[in-house]
């Protein structure tokens, strides 16, 4: 069945042809934009949508999560802001509440972020293994994130389990798990930071997924300067995620090669990091990325929006930086940039609109619930 979505006063498509149109409309065709332009010459449709004057943008693509957990760090988030520092230890706590969980315990906080996370505009989700680090846990936590995400990430090498050799857990990592957890996940990740692996460590894991035919991304430069840009521009990964300290080196690198650069906000104001310089790596041609980073130690929030926000209050993005940012390059970070986070014929029917006349008011109206109507994939879901 056909929909015609009119009345838009703001339609962002990040389509570089289409640019921004005003007072435009949007026919969906089951799960696919059929067609895109000025309200006047929109065609027939088995079904129409008046939006009233609302804007209209893409889903956003929210192409960094970890949302296969158990328990809580409410304790940790208070302690934190009483002034401990943050650290990557904190991981081993969801770790052992996460081995004790059942599926459908792991299932129903599943389907709740993801729902919460779609309510608010997320029409695309990536989510993270991690949390198991055996090979039983990271393969049920494949299988469960699948069930659910759109895209999904093997992060066997997001912490060395306390009291486990490194290296004999590097080994598992890149070969009896690895081999478990492949046919279950597009992509294969690595916390390169001090106190989890290190740089020799990293290059082993990536090296081995890439080997196994899995896309790379990499954790990177979240706690200080370190090798983790480095080694993902080298290693042709995808996206490398967090870029909280980055050197002018590091800039260059991802100006100058594929890799997005993918900022998570939220988790820096949560664990009181400085907050990258996106006007640095914008300036220089770097592609960025927004993500949530939705995880229940250092950043739990689902909420894109506030991310967008922050983007823009905080690190000196425009409306349209940050926007783009959170949708088409998402999807970049995730290699589907001409799938999602766009609006344009061919494209799947992911609509995201808000209760205000522009995206301005993202920024303009900051903590404001804006989403009005979600579309995903043809199907209207709120």
């Amino acid at each position: 069945m056909s929909i015609l979505v009119t009345g838009i006063a703001e339609l962002t498509t990040n389509d570089d042809e289409l640019g921004t149109l005003a007072d435009a409309a949007v026919v969906l065709d089951g799960d696919r934009v059929a067609w895109v332009g000025p309200a006047v010459d929109a065609p027939a449709a088995d079904e129409r949508v008046d939006v009233e004057g609302r804007a209209v943008l893409p889903g956003w693509v929210d192409s960094h999560t970890h949302l296969v957990f158990a328990g809580d760090r409410t304790a940790e988030f208070a302690a934190r802001m009483a002034g401990k520092p943050y650290t990557a230890g904190g991981i081993a706590v969801t770790v052992e509440a996460t081995r004790a969980a059942t599926d459908e315990e792991l299932s129903v906080g599943l389907r709740r972020h993801v729902a919460e996370a779609v309510a608010q505009g997320t029409t695309y989700l990536e989510t993270k293994t991690g949390y198991g680090l055996t090979v039983e846990d990271e393969v049920r936590s494949a299988r469960l994130a699948a069930e659910h995400a759109d895209e999904v990430t093997f992060l066997g090498a997001h912490l060395v389990p306390p009291g486990t050799d490194p290296q004999s857990y590097v080994d598992l990592v890149t070969g009896e798990m690895l081999d478990a957890v492949a046919p279950h996940v597009r992509w294969a990740d690595v916390f390169c930071e001090t106190g989890a692996f290190d740089e020799s460590q990293s290059r082993a894991v990536l090296t081995a997924a890439a080997a196994k035919g899995l896309g790379l991304r990499v954790h990177g430069n979240q706690l200080g300067p370190g090798p983790g840009v480095r080694l993902a521009v080298e290693l042709n990964a995808a996206s490398v995620d967090h870029c909280t300290y980055l050197t002018e080196s590091d800039v260059d690198a991802l100006a100058n090669s594929d890799t997005v650069a993918t900022l998570l906000p939220a988790c820096d104001l949560s664990t009181r990091q400085p907050l990258p310089d996106a006007r640095a790596l914008l300036d220089a041609g770097a592609t960025v990325a927004l993500a949530s980073n939705c995880n229940p130690g250092s950043s739990y929030t689902s909420s894109m929006a506030y991310c967008v926000t922050t983007a823009v209050l905080q690190m000196r993005m425009s409306v349209a930086e940050a926007v783009r940012a959170a949708t088409w390059g998402g999807a970049r970070a995730l290699r589907r940039e001409h799938e999602v986070g766009i609006v344009r014929p061919g494209a799947r029917a992911d609509l995201h609109v808000l209760n205000a006349p522009s995206a301005t008011h993202l920024a303009y109206r900051p903590g404001v619930p804006l989403t009005w109507a979600v579309w995903r994939a043809g199907k209207r879901v709120s």
